[in-house]
């Protein structure tokens, strides 16, 4: 595409270009629309996921001497997630724990996606017949929002579990604020009823939200990355120019977006632990 074309055609295509790969695969509308793309990688990555950890295990059973490296960097990883919950859930681990390793495992492996091309796989989906395919689960928001609702729900488990229905349904209306007296209950009620909405409420908004943006942030850039040399030819002096820099620029940001998918699956399994055993602690 000639220089002159690529300027006034430019914005138009890559407009088109990022909107195409924001969109995902989906079945039905608004509310009731289904992003399969989401679906099937999520699947995908849940069998990759207990692949992983049952190829650890049976190393672990069969290994009678030195294990290997493969062994190693999961059992480093199993034991430093069990370490953590030990230290800050102080209950029966027998579920926190596997909950913890499935939470960060999954997360991180949804949000490795990120790490492939962009336009790898959508191109690989465009040969198959699928208009639009997005490969990060993570930077789906109904998937960030599922999640969360998940740990919220196992919150209130926990709560009615270790404390029971009466004591659980009371701290809502006895905390923060205690007073004592009837008259001073009956005017603290509301108040206290309506911090402990809000804290519930904020507990899954900020775990989902979190974990969304910084996915669907990461995502964008790499596509912006991309639009660099977006419909140039080797004719023209973009390639040549913009080139160095787009790969010098992936290259950078790659870096970089490991950390940042390492952290937020990190951060999520963390909270949920931090939630969890506030949620077994009496006020």
């Amino acid at each position: 595409m000639a220089t002159e074309e690529l300027e006034s055609a430019g914005p138009h295509d890559m407009t088109g270009y990022i909107q195409h790969h924001l969109t995902h695969l989906s079945s039905g509308e608004g509310f009731n629309a289904i992003h399969l793309d989401s679906v099937f990688f999520k699947l995908a990555i849940a069998a990759v996921f207990l692949i992983i950890v049952l190829r650890a295990a049976g190393q672990a059973r069969t290994t009678n001497g030195v294990p290997g490296k493969f062994q190693c960097a999961v059992e480093m990883v199993l034991e430093g997630i069990d370490g953590l919950v030990k230290d800050m859930f102080h209950g029966d681990r027998r579920f926190i724990t596997p909950l913890a390793i499935t939470i960060f495992g999954m997360v991180f492996l949804m949000n490795f996606m990120d790490m492939i091309p962009v336009d790898f796989l959508p191109a690989i989906g465009e040969k198959a017949g699928l208009a639009h395919l997005r490969v990060v689960p993570t930077a789906d928001l109904s998937t960030t929002v599922g999640m969360a609702l998940g740990v919220f729900l196992l919150i209130q488990y926990y709560g009615i579990k270790s404390k029971g229905l009466g004591t659980f349904l009371h701290e809502f209306i006895s905390a923060p604020f205690h007073a004592n007296g009837f008259v001073g209950k009956v005017l603290t009620a509301f108040p206290n009823l309506l911090l402990r909405l809000i804290e519930e409420a904020v507990r899954p908004l900020s775990l989902s939200l979190r974990l969304f943006g910084n996915m669907y942030a990461g995502e964008l850039i790499f596509i912006l990355i991309a639009c660099l040399t977006l419909g140039s030819s080797l004719s023209s002096w973009v390639p040549y120019v913009l080139g160095p820099i787009q790969l010098v620029a992936g290259f950078v940001w790659t870096g970089f977006h490991v950390l940042v998918i390492t952290l937020q699956a990190f951060i999520f399994m963390m909270l949920t632990i931090v939630y969890l055993s506030m949620a077994t602690e009496h006020h």
